[in-house]
């Protein structure tokens, strides 16, 4: 069976984070929060690589912002969901 549905290019790009920082396929974290189950982050190589990746990322946009002024709110969601992630991971750490 095929669905599909229409997202920003905006929500792609957080579907795309998100779904790369939980080391899921976009269709596996997709089908995951359509059913309202739980995604538990396993860490491995490839979330790793994510995370240090979009750590850099947030670090880069940071070192942007003046004063705490102009924070973007999709680098906030990115924040919050990293966060989670290091959260569950904590004990594999």
């Amino acid at each position: 069976m095929t669905v599909s549905f229409r997202m920003s290019p905006e929500e792609d790009t957080q579907l795309e984070t998100f779904a790369r920082l939980s080391g899921l396929t976009k269709q596996d974290y997709i089908i995951s929060k359509l059913l309202n189950r739980e995604v538990v982050v396993q860490g491995n190589p490839r979330v790793y690589k994510a995370l240090r990746n979009e750590l850099a990322n947030v670090l880069d946009a940071l070192q942007h912002i003046e004063n705490g002024q102009n924070v973007d709110g999709d680098l906030l969601i990115v924040i919050s969901q990293i966060t989670t992630i290091l959260g569950q991971m904590k004990g594999e750490i």
